[in-house]
């Protein structure tokens, strides 16, 4: 079940190698229509494996046309890394995990110098983020000298180590998972940290009859490790999402819509109960993320909807609230709400 307004494992890292096109490899160019069916299309396998949440499939969808990241905040059990696995595999596209822990290492997620005593040289071994879809398992339990390891990844599409920057692969989305900041063994994410994701979502427990259906595919004998046998089939590719994205990047938006964003994003900033507002980047993101959700509803143009259905999972992790607005239990979402009721909407 999903509150999104607007927007219907265990173990080490696990790495496969991310694949890439040959030379000269190219593909007819499909029009929008047929790109929207087969994005459109993912969504319904990822439902053959994940009940509901719809909002998370969606997020990450408009990250990846965007070139953007997504921060899926929940309790445990509520499906975080098997929708991730599950996209994945409807896209086709490579992906790691990295299970994060306290005494994870940067260099266990970026890759590292190895020496080789055949050679007395030191060669680099890649780490798991070498892939096109990275899931970063509880990233919110590991110390902030690890997460901070993820930066420039995420900003410039590179790793660097001993002076040089290896380029990963494109596409590149970091899908990070992490339980609520009140539960135990979890170190906050840091502002710079939260700005790199282009949105924040909330994944909330499913309502009755979702659950019902969750135990039902179980006691059928649903088996969430075998994705192929639940009837998950690849049904785009990298390519499709490589030629959406430049359909997105057409997409109109007036300068009435642009104020709208700039309007909003300013409101936050003036808030009392926000003692951090949205920066330019947290406006541009949201920008881009109503661009690319009004590309896959099917228009060329973005309305003051777009911006509206969007706005609360691209700025939400881009505030902070004031200590007395804390205490007193206001949520960022509730002031988010009150700052859209009161911005006036562009007719």
């Amino acid at each position: 079940m999903s509150s999104e307004p607007g927007i219907s494992d265990d173990g080490a890292a696990e790495q496969q190698p991310a694949r890439q096109p040959g030379p000269g490899a190219e593909r007819a160019r499909l029009s929008d229509e047929q790109l929207r069916e087969r994005l459109t299309a993912v969504r319904q396998e990822v439902a053959k494996a994940v009940v509901g949440q719809d909002a998370a499939v969606t997020s990450v969808m408009i990250a990846l046309l965007v070139r953007g990241h997504v921060l899926l905040e929940g309790v445990p059990g509520v499906a975080k890394t098997l929708l991730v696995r599950t996209i994945s595999a409807a896209l086709q596209l490579e992906s790691s995990r990295v299970q994060f822990t306290p005494d994870l290492m940067p260099g266990d997620v970026t890759g590292s110098l190895v020496y080789d005593s055949t050679t007395g040289d030191f060669s680099f071994r890649p780490g798991p983020v070498f892939t096109n879809l990275l899931l970063a398992d509880e990233i919110n339990r590991t110390p902030p000298k690890t997460q901070a390891s993820l930066l420039e990844a995420m900003e410039e599409r590179q790793v660097s180590v001993d002076g040089l920057g290896r380029r990963l692969p494109d596409p590149f989305l970091v899908a990070a998972t992490q339980n609520p900041v009140e539960y135990e063994g979890t170190y906050p994410l840091p502002e710079a940290q939260l700005d790199r994701f282009l949105l924040k979502v909330t994944l909330d427990l499913p309502d009755r009859q979702e659950e019902i259906e969750v135990i039902r595919r179980h006691a059928a004998g649903f088996n969430p490790s075998d994705l192929a046998d639940a009837g998950v089939r690849p049904v785009a590719s990298a390519d499709d999402v490589l030629q959406a994205r430049q359909a997105v990047s057409a997409v109109q938006i007036s300068p009435e819509v642009v104020g709208y964003i700039v309007d909003i994003a300013r409101a936050t900033r003036a808030a009392p109960s926000f003692q951090l507002g949205v920066s330019p980047r947290g406006a541009t993101a949201l920008m881009s993320a109503a661009k690319a959700w009004a590309w896959l509803s099917g228009r060329d143009y973005v309305t003051p909807d777009d911006v509206k259905a969007l706005a609360l999972p691209a700025l939400r992790h881009r505030t902070a609230l004031t200590p007395e607005a804390a205490m007193d239990g206001t949520a960022a979402d509730d002031v988010l709400h009150g700052i859209l009721a009161s911005t006036p909407v562009p007719r």
